[in-house]
């Protein structure tokens, strides 16, 4: 791990000089990305030195040990158990920081929520997630806005495509991703029973144009008047927007603006964001491959979370994590099933490295 450290720390001199430098200042870009990479290092920088300084006073201690008179003796017989109590915290805190930042964990959140099995019960369940990461985001003061929604009589949903905007959604939400599983007894039920019931749902980040390059001459771009519950019209003018990626064959629309100018915006995000995922999974499969194993990356066909309404329980399968606070948690009060993903995966994570 020292060489590592040190590789880092050259890696820290090699920016401080670069960006003291006065023919930086006369390029913004490069000024911009050699200030940034220092800004991320800095929080490692400042650990690297004190475990180095932990490491040093460690030795001088022991020194003292074999030399000191009595009174300094002990002195340094307190403070090297000291030291040595915190040098393994350091460590670890030290490996954490080392964990490869994920590059997506301060990018907007693109929101992808579909009923699966279970009929208007998963559209019902369906709408339950949606409030839930509503509220959750509410909780964080992100922004939810909605881009297209396919509602059903019932009041329950059998997709919605939304945005998340605020400081590191993608990073607390990107574990949510995969099949979403619901147990209680349905409002269409009359004979009583627990009918199980799923819905899926997608966390993508939001892709910026420099991220990723679409050609306009790929994109089929149809305008349509926009539709309410039952496919009913809602106005008269061709504001909605349907774009269709003719490499790829994927299809999104947003209606939820007046204007054709915002709703085409908005499904450009969408978009950007599904071939962004595409490319990612591309990569990740090749990987895979490579390895002769199987990566979990908690994807859309795996079945992560059961909701039981009898036992007012919610259980992640990934971690073995069971809660016996199910409307608390529907209520957006995700924090501590989160939490716990994100601990789980860091150490997973510092198993590799």
């Amino acid at each position: 791990m020292l060489d590592k450290l040190l590789v880092i720390e050259q890696k820290y001199d090699e920016l401080t000089r670069l960006l003291a430098d006065p023919s930086i200042f006369s390029d913004p870009q490069k000024y911009q990305r050699y200030s940034k990479e220092q800004a991320e290092l800095q929080p490692l920088i400042e650990k690297i030195r004190e475990y180095k300084k932990v490491l040093k006073d460690i030795e001088e201690a022991e020194e003292i040990l074999k030399g000191g008179d009595g009174d300094l003796r002990a002195l340094a017989q307190a403070e090297l158990s000291s030291l040595k109590e915190r040098k393994p915290l350091l460590e670890k805190e030290l490996k954490l920081l080392l964990i490869p930042k994920d590059p997506r964990d301060e990018k907007n959140v693109i929101l992808e929520i579909r009923a699966g099995t279970g009929g208007e019960e998963a559209a019902l369940f369906a709408a339950d997630l949606l409030r839930m990461y509503s509220k959750y985001a509410e909780s964080k003061r992100w922004k939810l806005e909605i881009i297209d929604m396919n509602a059903t009589g019932l009041g329950g949903i059998k997709e919605v495509i939304a945005t998340i905007q605020g400081k590191g959604a993608f990073s607390r939400l990107k574990y949510e991703s995969g099949v979403h599983r619901v147990q209680r007894i349905p409002v269409t039920e009359a004979g009583g029973r627990i009918h199980t019931s799923t819905a899926t749902v997608a966390i993508l980040p939001e892709a910026e144009e420099i991220d990723i390059k679409i050609d306009e001459k790929d994109l089929r771009i149809d305008t349509f008047c926009s539709s309410g519950h039952g496919g009913q019209s809602v106005n008269t003018t061709y504001s909605a927007v349907r774009i269709v990626h003719i490499p790829t064959g994927i299809i999104v629309q947003c209606q939820d603006e007046r204007s054709q100018l915002k709703n085409k915006e908005k499904a450009m995000k969408v978009l950007r964001a599904k071939l962004l995922e595409m490319e990612r999974q591309k990569k990740e499969e090749e990987r895979a491959a490579e390895r002769r194993q199987q990566v979990g990356t908690a994807e859309r066909s795996e079945k992560i979370r059961t909701y039981n309404f009898p036992q007012n329980r919610v259980t992640d399968h990934r971690i073995g994590l069971s809660l016996y606070k199910l409307q608390d948690i529907l209520d957006g009060n995700l924090d501590e099933i989160i939490d716990s993903l994100i601990t789980h995966y860091q150490a997973e994570a510092l198993k590799e490295l």
